[in-house]
């Protein structure tokens, strides 16, 4: 397989800190790479040195065999799904998603059929005349996918790009995204700190962690043989958790003590416990070392695929403020506009570069004719100040129609559950019956308009919130307010059996000293 991308020693620093600390990686021809780790570990940071984004600090970059180190983006063969998107806000979607093949200057009926094809793809049909500010963040996101998917370049490079989506949809989405890799030949590399998408996608996955690569291997390799438990926690079917060695033969972790047969640790240290899936067996509840609850089952075909949740997760509630439509007219332009008043977290304010667009997209602002054709917000104009306060920002059109909302910037309000070691945030937000309405995943836009997030308190890692519940009929919701409560998944096991069972089930897991593995806990950079 020839070789087609080569990182030479990349380091890069921002602001006095070493995000990439040498980095040496090869990338060969029609192979998919992810790039897998928690935030903060340079993988996005490698990814848009090779767009051409940002510049390395020392290192080299070989394409093809040739240094593209002073390449311009626009001249390097790679396209990028962005983060944040990147859209154009005076476009609709499927110009959008047209725009590099008409900068190729293709035929019209060449480019309706490419830019149908990726619509069906992302699960936007009927939506190729929606202004793209009118959308959700999950929408956004598809169209981003469907705009650098449809110029089918020689290398795709996709910074998390299916995180706004639903999980049946994501899933539908990882196939498409590996069979249209595969189908054209193309090169992708892939940032995620999602382990299913790295088993289910990747050729090979590269591990990183503070700026240095952890491991590179197939998933086999990987899962099979985690060159440490910080690998072991970031790929594959596997149940990990903190642990501290009670004596040479004894371990506590879950509020338990176990037998165990590793005799590489001391009294009173800290160790990492792995157990396989395939190690733990089902009981009935009471006859084994523990008991829970069936959360879900899934058929494997030769096994059922467990996972049994032993505690209930950390949660968040929040209050969702339904508003009705407070359009604005102007008569004298034949115009209308609107948006919401909303909540951001201070330390958001303090640590992002918020855009025009951001605030357009957080406070749902949009304008229309007459005709309800979409028109462009153009100006955008605010008093936030990076305090607590109520604020207000201005959203107008080029004609002078212009809506002013409130912004709260507040305090973060989290929730932190040190003995299980999760964090939580989110923000109240305001919103319409008809925004809710329009929604083709509620529970992926209820988190992006909360701006709910979780975490690791230990090592910032990202933590899934899998969990949303709410008490109202999407669609016959009316003016009120509603809360919305976020939950990480509870301390769950996944379990690899024959035997058939049920969520809701209550079961026992069994495992004895022979399955429990234990492992070194290393100490990271921060």
């Amino acid at each position: 397989m020839r070789k087609l991308i080569e990182f030479r020693n990349i380091v890069k620093t921002f602001d006095g800190q070493q995000v990439l600390k040498g980095v040496n990686l090869n990338i060969f021809e029609n192979e998919f790479v992810t790039l897998l780790g928690p935030s903060g570990c340079g993988k996005t940071t490698l990814l848009r040195i090779l767009g051409g984004f940002l510049e390395q600090d020392e290192g080299t970059v070989i394409f093809d065999g040739q240094c593209i180190d002073n390449v311009p983006p626009y001249k390097r063969e790679i396209n990028t799904v962005f983060q944040r998107y990147a859209l154009f806000p005076h476009m609709n979607v499927y110009e959008n998603i047209a725009f590099g093949l008409r900068i190729k200057k293709l035929g019209n009926d060449i480019i309706r059929q490419k830019v149908n094809r990726m619509l069906s793809l992302v699960n936007l049909e009927g939506y190729g005349k929606r202004n793209v500010t009118r959308l959700s963040g999950g929408q956004q996101q598809r169209v981003a996918i469907a705009r650098a998917l449809v110029n089918e370049p020689n290398v795709l490079l996709l910074d998390e790009p299916l995180g706004a989506l639903d999980l049946k949809l994501r899933k539908e989405m990882q196939r498409e995204l590996k069979r249209i890799q595969q189908e054209v030949g193309i090169t992708f590399i892939y940032v995620t700190h999602d382990q299913e998408e790295a088993l289910t996608m990747s050729d090979k996955i590269v591990v990183m962690n503070a700026g240095k690569i952890e491991q590179i291997g197939t998933p086999l390799e990987i899962y099979n043989e985690p060159a440490n438990a910080y690998v072991a926690r970031f790929i594959g079917e596997s149940n990990i958790t903190t642990g501290l060695m009670k004596s040479e033969t004894q371990v506590r972790f879950d509020d338990r003590d176990f037998e165990c047969q590793d005799y590489r640790f001391k009294q009173g240290e800290a160790v990492d416990v792995l157990i396989r899936p395939e190690d733990i067996a089902i009981v009935p509840p009471g006859k084994g070392v523990m008991t829970g609850e069936v959360k879900s089952v899934v058929f494997k075909g030769v096994h059922y695929e467990l996972m049994v949740e032993t505690r209930i997760g950390t949660s968040k509630t929040v209050k969702m403020n339904v508003v009705t439509s407070h359009d604005l007219s102007n008569p004298d332009n034949g115009e209308k506009i609107s948006a919401n008043d909303f909540y951001v977290d201070l330390d958001d304010l303090e640590n992002k570069e918020f855009t025009d667009l951001d605030f357009i997209s957080i406070a749902n602002a949009q304008a229309w004719d007459e005709e309800n054709r979409d028109i462009s917000l153009t100006r955008v104009s605010h008093n936030i100040e990076k305090q607590p306060g109520v604020y207000s920002i201005t959203f107008g059109t080029d004609r002078k129609t212009e809506i002013t909302v409130k912004v709260y910037v507040v305090h973060p309000e989290y929730v932190e559950d040190a003995r299980h070691n999760i964090g939580i945030s989110a923000l109240d937000f305001f919103i319409t019956p008809e925004e809710i309405q329009e929604s083709m995943a509620i529970s992926t836009d209820l988190k992006t308009w909360a701006s709910a997030e979780a975490w690791n308190l230990q090592d910032d890692s990202p933590v899934d919130i899998t969990d949303v519940k709410f008490d109202f009929d999407p669609a016959q919701v009316t003016e009120g307010s509603y809360e919305i409560t976020f939950a990480t998944q509870g301390r769950e096991y996944k379990v690899e059996t024959t035997s058939r069972h049920e969520a809701g089930d209550r079961v026992g897991l069994a495992f004895g000293p022979e399955n429990i593995h234990l492992m070194r806990k290393e100490v990271y950079e921060t």
